[in-house]
């Protein structure tokens, strides 16, 4: 500002200086006035011309292009106006950046997000809640969202302004083979905007129904021994009963109470193995000892189910199977010289469900084969496989995906009948799963099963290395 003034008074001082000695004596004055207004109306068009300058600058990318003017007033005003656009650029690049960081953030979220504005048209949507919806985000924006979700339900709860609680609704690929439930909720924000946020519910539903089936399925399988049992306890308190009368009832409330306890030591190992961290490597278990113990049990629940008069057959090698006329061949291979690394009871327990299910559903003129394999590649133990053949009945091929589901049976009545639970080939997945194995399972109906866990290489070790 101070050289504006004193460049000003510069040129008034030149401009009277040259005045007064070009003018006459008599119009020294006049002459002095007349060039102080010359210089001042030079020095006004040196400094619009300075403006102009400045001025087209600003028109211009006043980013791209430096300031023209460095010194005087219109200098600093470049400067400064150059100064102030930077930072407000530096400032919108940030906002610009924080809004993308956001975006992308909106974008990653398992769950989908939806913009609405006043009038109900979609200002932005991530993927997730497009393959929710159906929709295309470059397509579908500025749309009515209510013209592409034609669903009566999502309609209504878009019109009726009550977005307390959200609704289900099916989603874009859901068929009866394949259920996609959605859970669809509005909020409101803004001035009249709404965002929509959407989720796939179908895990969750599913897992309720699972729980209410469960539970059903529970409360049905004790209700019938319950009932036996109570039906038995009145008939003996009421009516006077001949001693082996009495014998008789009290040996069938004693099954029906073996039944209950086989459900609910079943119900806890399931418990137990869903809520257990999965077994370590410390405890290894020789196969040979193993058989040796599942021979034993499969010759003994073979003479309770299928009694003979020369007793059920038992063989160690599928060489001479000794089956006799009448009776169940338990045909158990000898084991490898190996150990397996796991938890001694679940191993146990979900290798015994395989052999015990293979002698309840084997006729007694059948075959129950069992025996361990090694499975190698190029002479490298890749695993070990441990299998269980029967001649019972077999299995369809549309139960076959669901025999490891909690009380699923193929046949109600001879499940019963040959005192299962109905959560034994659920214990073997279990078991399985927390030791890195794999249930495979083989059937034909009318021509027998085959189930097998195959063990990984990392849980087998040879006697001799101990």
């Amino acid at each position: 500002m101070l050289l504006r003034i004193f460049s000003f008074l510069l040129f008034q001082a030149l401009g009277a200086w040259l005045g007064y000695q070009i003018a006459p004596e008599a119009l020294q004055i006049r002459g002095m006035l007349a060039g102080m207004l010359g210089a001042g109306m030079l020095w006004g068009l040196y400094d619009f011309t300075r403006g102009l300058r400045v001025l087209h600058w600003l028109r211009a990318d006043a980013l791209a292009i430096a300031p023209p003017l460095r010194l005087g007033l219109w200098g600093q005003v470049a400067e400064r106006v150059s100064r102030a656009a930077r930072m407000r650029e530096r400032a919108a690049r940030e906002s610009e950046l924080r809004l993308q960081n956001v975006l992308s953030a909106l974008q990653a979220s398992p769950n989908g997000v939806l913009l609405l504005d006043a009038a109900g048209r979609i200002e932005w949507l991530n993927q997730t809640a497009a393959a929710h919806l159906g929709l295309d985000p470059a397509r579908d924006l500025q749309q009515h969202l209510v013209n592409l979700v034609r669903n009566p339900a999502f309609t209504a709860y878009l019109a009726s302004g009550q977005y307390g609680g959200g609704v289900t609704l099916p989603g874009r690929n859901h068929s009866s083979m394949n259920p996609v439930r959605l859970s669809v909720q509005l909020h409101e924000y803004g001035e009249g905007r709404r965002l929509l946020l959407s989720r796939d519910v179908t895990m969750f539903e599913q897992a309720e129904a699972m729980r209410r089936d469960f539970v059903a399925n529970v409360s049905h399988e004790i209700r019938t021994p319950l009932t036996v049992l109570s039906g038995f306890v009145e008939t003996l308190q009421t009516l006077p009963l001949q001693e082996d009368e009495r014998a008789r009832y009290l040996d069938l409330m004693a099954q029906q109470a073996e039944r209950m306890q086989a459900l609910v030591s079943d119900l806890l190992m399931l418990s137990r193995l869903e809520g257990s961290p999965p077994p370590g490597g410390g405890e290894w278990l020789a196969l040979q000892a193993v058989m040796r113990q599942l021979q034993q049990e499969a010759q003994t629940l073979s003479a309770v189910l299928h009694p003979v008069r020369s007793g059920a057959s038992v063989s160690l090698s599928p060489a001479t199977p000794g089956m006799k006329e009448g009776g169940q061949t338990l045909d158990f291979e000898p084991a490898p010289a190996y150990e397996l690394a796991g938890a001694g009871t679940e191993l146990h327990s979900a290798l015994s469900n395989l052999v015990s299910n293979a002698v309840r559903y084997t006729p007694a003129d059948g075959t129950v084969r069992c025996g361990w394999r090694l499975l190698q590649t190029d002479g490298r133990i890749d695993g070990a496989e441990f299998w269980v053949q029967d001649t019972g009945p077999g299995i369809a091929a549309e139960h076959i995906p669901r025999l490891t589901e909690r009380f699923y049976r193929v046949d109600r009545s001879r499940s019963r009948e040959t005192g299962g639970t109905g959560l034994g080939l659920a214990i073997v997945k279990h078991v399985a799963q927390r030791h890195g194995a794999e249930l495979k399972i083989d059937s034909v109906l009318g021509q027998g099963s085959r189930f097998a866990l195959v063990f990984p290489a990392h849980r087998l070790r040879p006697v001799a290395a101990h």
